[in-house]
């Protein structure tokens, strides 16, 4: 009757382990497979390395200085290269790598002022130089950036926190000159009448 007791692996998925040092028997006695003396037979060797010389990793020179990964490079194209184009004729990227000027098609294109342009081209590029804008723009034509460098770019401006208005100090309630006086009336009145009482009597005896 079929059941778990007779399940067992395939045919030759798993082996025996070699034990070794058992005997020369086994074909793995005595040295157990790890040959003669030296440094392989008492223990491993770490990946790369040569015997104690210096290592290959030492020999070369060292890589100075880093990769920027996120720099933007362009292809330079030169004024003097866009003779060859035709009057009235709008350059861009796609123009410039039909043309052969640009080899590959998401290179960025920068417009270099080396050389003279003789007509007027509307150009329509990644990037341009101040010397090549002012060379197409007295011959007439104009340069339109798809995206500006990070030089010419408008700077930020600022978020500046405003600081919040400050409560008008409360004045101080100034005394009334009335009634600064009608206290010191009324101190001044007090006197002057118990003095009198204290006269009183004494008239009254005299009389």
């Amino acid at each position: 009757m079929p059941g778990l007791h007779i399940l067992k692996p395939a045919a030759g998925s798993r082996k025996n382990r070699r034990r070794r040092g058992r005997g020369d028997a086994a074909n793995q006695g005595s040295y157990s497979g790890r040959g003669g003396k030296g440094q392989r037979k008492r223990g491993s060797v770490r990946l790369q390395f040569e015997g104690g010389q210096l290592p290959l990793v030492k020999r070369l020179p060292y890589m100075r200085g880093f990769f920027n990964h996120f720099r933007v490079a362009y292809t330079a194209v030169n004024l003097e290269s866009l003779n060859d184009f035709p009057t009235g004729v709008e350059i861009t990227p796609d123009t410039l790598r039909a043309a052969g000027l640009v080899a590959k098609w998401d290179d960025r294109v920068k417009l270099l002022g080396d050389g003279e342009v003789s007509r007027a081209f509307k150009i329509t590029v990644h990037a341009a130089s101040k010397s090549a804008r002012q060379k197409v723009e007295a011959a007439g034509g104009s340069v339109t950036v798809l995206d500006q460098p990070h030089s010419e770019k408008t700077p930020r401006k600022l978020k500046v926190k405003k600081a919040a208005p400050r409560a008008a100090p409360v004045a101080e309630a100034k005394p009334d000159a009335g009634a600064e006086a009608k206290p010191a009336a009324k101190a001044e009145a007090k006197p002057a009448a118990k003095a009198e009482a204290k006269l009183a009597p004494k008239k009254a005896d005299k009389k």
